[in-house]
């Protein structure tokens, strides 16, 4: 496979006169695919009705001009005003019960059953124009799904959407108050028209009630895409895409992906380190300048498992962004890092996000790989320095990972709507054990809960909600090892304690008794060193104790394959209990200086330098921001 990369230009920012130059400039450094026309409704349909397609048809000859491939976006996450006069019960409105305005963007809702209409009538107009147009190479559907907390809309239209949405599933009104537990609290219904969004109430809904609407909400967003995807491909066969985001689980990008070829993420490592990775001050300050170590290759091994296999990087940051609480630069040699590090983690595509620096409205800070006066901005000799490496590089064969983690969105939702202790996060159990293993050099894949467990040694299924009979079936002939828990099987589908009591998995004679959580700074120590932090449940077992709590409580508990992890563990714990299971699995691992990081492809291993100083590995020095790579016999 060879890679490619790109920009996302925005031609209705500049004068036609500009935008010759621009592909040519391009071309000259190495870009081979551009993504275009995501927020350009306003100029593609100025009124109902009336279109001004001539622009576009010229931008997109002239980029094609220049051997430029494009990916042409609906631009249904940027209604224009217009549109809002002709819906005005369109717009979302927040869980306060606020309406969400126009003046920005993404601002309607999922549910709305008229903005639906619209957004499939300027898709298929889109695709009747350009499907056959011989540059285009992909679509992309809408903009970033979630951004801004767009996804849960308490507006009337979603109310409406939300009753019809459970009448289908559970049929019968005493179905809904059984699985619901509304006997609890009086809590009651009599018909599906009395049911209210979880917003607003005098203390916690139910929190099967908040499940249900999560996954409505997620519903809305699948069906939704699917709407778009289904207009666009009566006309092409060329790939639909949407650009995802990081730490975003509010809806089911499984699902999503599902109706589309390609999945790709929106990388922003700098702003992600501050509001997103979860890193505490001291960890933030040593990489402010270079990002998480783990977080992007945590989202490419997501997006891959969501797109199948196939997956770009859609928006890269290449300089200093304008939307995080602070926003320093990029340390040099990053921008190619992080283009080396998606590459490696078998990206087809890394697009930068963006060609120039507006000099105008909401994203004017936000750098390019040009300045606003069209003058190359500091990483520019960078990004040309990788094009020419891609282009000598020999093709990266994608290979499987020895170890794979589990992730489900819908525990997230889960979890969420009952944490049971402020500091507990799906998303964060499952990042936190992923970095452990980072820290050992181990590659990792993602999988779906559905997914196929054929080929690897060792498999990981932390915070999984309840069991899917499919993956229940694959463990009972799997013969790698299994990590299972913290708080996996600990409820049932309707967010119910099971009777067998959790872990819920015949195959292991292990219950937990009961749950404690405490404050992150309160960790329970470990007697072979240290701890458990946020969540411990008291375990009762006649299976070998591997692990304990130093007043004897088990934590690792192993029968067989099987593994059960009572806590959460901290890095120490982490990196012990992952050496102790790599073994057991005769999976090769070496403890990686702190800040540098592995990735095995089937062809090529890449260590990268995340840290801002020289480091020694394997005898070398690897200066800061530094990529090596050799190829595997």
């Amino acid at each position: 496979m060879k890679p490619i990369l790109g920009t996302c230009y925005y031609p209705e920012h500049w004068p036609a006169s500009q935008w010759d130059e621009d592909a040519r400039q391009m071309a000259e450094l190495g870009l081979k695919v551009i993504r275009i026309g995501e927020f350009a409704w306003s100029r593609y349909e100025p009124e109902p009705g009336r279109f001004t397609w001539a622009w576009l048809d010229q931008a997109i000859e002239t980029l094609a001009k220049h051997g430029l491939q494009v990916v042409l976006c609906t631009p249904t996450a940027t209604p224009p005003r217009w549109m809002v006069d002709r819906h005005p019960d369109m717009l979302a409105r927040d869980e306060q019960g606020n309406e969400r305005k126009f003046g920005s963007r993404r601002h309607y809702c999922f549910s709305h059953i008229a903005y639906r209409e619209e957004s499939v009538r300027i898709a298929r107009l889109m695709a009747e124009r350009y499907a056959k147009h011989p540059a285009i190479v992909g679509w992309q559907i809408d903009n970033e799904y979630s951004c801004h907390d767009t996804v849960r809309s308490y507006s009337d239209s979603a109310c409406t959407a939300f009753r019809v949405w459970l009448a289908a599933k559970y049929h019968k009104i005493d179905a809904l108050n059984t699985a619901w537990g509304n006997v609890f609290w009086s809590m009651e219904y009599d018909e599906f028209a009395q049911i209210e969004l979880p917003n607003l109430t005098v203390t916690e809904p139910c929190p099967t009630h908040l499940l249900d609407f999560y996954r409505f909400s997620s519903d809305q967003v699948v069906s939704y895409n699917k709407l778009q995807a289904e207009a666009i491909r009566a006309y092409t066969d060329v790939p639909l895409i949407h650009n995802y985001m990081g730490r975003t689980v509010d809806f089911d990008h499984y699902k999503v992906g599902a109706d589309l070829e390609i999945a790709s993420w929106d990388s922003y490592p700098l702003g992600f380190l501050v509001d997103r990775s979860g890193a505490d001050s001291a960890w933030q300050q040593r990489f402010e300048r270079q990002g998480d170590p783990d977080f992007q290759a945590f989202h490419h091994d997501l997006y891959r498992a969501v797109g199948n296999g196939r997956w770009w990087v859609m928006e890269q940051q290449p300089g200093p962004v304008n939307w995080a609480p602070n926003n320093p630069a990029p340390l040099p040699g990053m921008v190619r890092l992080w283009t080396w590090e998606a590459i490696a983690h078998q990206a087809e595509a890394v697009c930068y996000f963006r060609w120039r620096q507006a000099p105008f409205a909401q994203e004017q800070m936000h750098a390019g790989l040009l300045r606003p006066d069209s003058q190359p901005a500091a990483v520019y000799p960078e990004v040309a320095e990788t094009a020419r490496e891609i282009q000598q590089f020999d093709d990266i064969q994608p290979a499987q990972a020895d170890v794979a983690i589990v992730f489900d969105y819908e525990s997230c939702w889960a979890w969420e709507a009952q944490p049971q202790g402020e500091d507990f996060d799906g998303f964060g159990l499952a990042f936190d054990l992923y970095r452990s293993l980072r820290r050992l050099g181990v590659s990792i894949d993602i999988l779906k809960p559905e997914s196929s467990l054929d080929g690897y040694k060792l498999v990981l299924i932390p915070g999984l909600l309840a069991w899917p009979e499919v993956l229940l079936a694959q463990l009972s002939s799997f013969s790698g090892s299994v990590l299972i828990g913290p708080r996996t099987g600990s409820k049932t589908a309707n967010f119910q304690i099971p009777a067998q009591l959790p872990p819920n998995i015949s195959s292991l004679d292990c219950t937990v008794q009961y749950v404690e959580t405490f404050p992150i700074t309160s960790p329970r120590p470990l007697t072979d060193g240290g701890a458990v932090r946020t969540w411990l449940e008291s375990v009762q077992t006649t299976e070998t104790v591997l692990e304990t709590t130093v007043d004897g409580q088990p934590v690792l508990i192993s029968r067989g394959n099987l593994r059960y992890l009572a806590g959460w563990p901290d890095q120490e714990a982490a990196q012990r209990i992952f050496q102790r299971l790599l073994d057991d699995a005769e999976i090769a691992y070496s403890l990686m200086p702190e800040g540098v990081r592995r990735r095995a492809t089937g062809s090529h291993e890449f260590t990268f330098n995340y840290n801002a100083t020289s480091v020694e590995v394997d005898g070398e020095v690897m200066a800061p921001a530094a990529v090596r790579w050799r190829a595997l016999d």
